[in-house]
């Protein structure tokens, strides 16, 4: 019997994630917010998963964080801004060198997280998967795309790799995730504030060409500058690739604010400006862009860390 997945997180991935599990038949739990979403979700049938315009439906279990049982394996699929509070509250469940799968956007969260449970293993993962919520409990699966998964301390790959074989969940193990993962918080610092301070879809930031070329100019200064130079290389012409490929998309940061939701702010940008500071690295223009979109959020009332 396959170890049981818990996804902490019913959002749009960690919907995406357990729905596929499941229609793998692999034992799989959902761990929702408190009694309230429980109940909610216990009203309808499981987790719909809409693909290709078709929906299926899988009795995947809901629990809280104090129902009873340990936990072996976590996929960890809430905001980066609070993964460390909701993983606290599993803290008590965790097994003996449990596994956890750090999904989220930016950096600083993996580590913090990976600090407060120095006997778990954490694994982090950059995934250019697409899907958002048509409604609670119903996910469409809007961008198909690839998750890279590795452990910068622990190099052998896990056998639970052939659990997501088997949910069909496009994967690589990769001995340089910290260069991933740097280089998609480049990419997002390039487009994402810019998406939300002109209001824009991805592919009209082509009508500001320039802007994006001196971010990514400084953002590939900034990567070589902490170690990362295979991050940095070829920068600016990827950029461009993923404006052109996700023209019509509304980025994350800009649906968030356009849904009076906090943004990751902090775990992009604000991390991008504390690295370029503890390298006495001048970036005036990521600096400042980081001044205007905080003055943004603050104009429409939303959190700027």
């Amino acid at each position: 019997m396959s170890t049981t997945w818990h996804v902490l997180g019913a959002g749009s991935l960690g919907t995406l994630w357990a729905a596929r599990l499941a229609r793998a038949r692999l034992p799989v739990r959902l761990i929702l917010r408190d009694h309230a979403r429980l109940a909610s979700y216990q009203t309808g049938k499981g987790l719909t998963l809409v693909e290709h315009g078709v929906a299926h439906t899988y009795p995947v279990v809901g629990e809280t964080s104090d129902s009873p049982g340990p936990i072996h394996r976590l996929l960890v699929a809430c905001k980066a801004y609070d993964a460390q509070e909701a993983v606290a509250q599993l803290e008590h469940r965790l097994a003996p060198h449990a596994e956890l799968i750090l999904l989220q956007n930016g950096l600083g969260s993996q580590d913090a997280v990976a600090a407060q449970l120095p006997q778990a293993r954490c694994i982090f993962a950059s995934s250019t998967e697409g899907a958002f919520r048509e409604s609670d409990w119903r996910v469409v699966f809007a961008g198909h795309g690839y998750t890279w998964l590795g452990d910068a301390s622990h190099p052998t790959p896990p056998l639970w790799l052939d659990d997501l074989q088997a949910a069909g969940i496009p994967h690589a193990w990769s001995t340089d995730i910290l260069t991933r993962l740097w280089r998609k918080l480049a990419l997002n610092c390039a487009i994402n504030p810019l998406t939300v301070l002109y209001q824009c879809r991805n592919g009209e930031l082509q009508a500001h060409q320039c802007e994006v070329a001196t971010l990514c100019a400084e953002l590939a200064e900034l990567l070589e500058c902490c170690g990362q130079p295979a991050a940095a290389q070829d920068l600016q012409s990827e950029v461009e690739r993923v404006i052109q490929a996700t023209a019509a998309n509304y980025s994350s940061m800009y649906q968030d604010v356009a849904n009076a939701r906090r943004t990751e702010i902090s775990y992009l940008l604000g991390y991008a400006c504390q690295a370029a500071a503890r390298h006495q690295l001048t970036l005036p223009h990521l600096q400042q862009l980081q001044v205007r979109l905080v003055q943004q959020l603050s104009a429409r009332g939303l959190p700027s860390d």
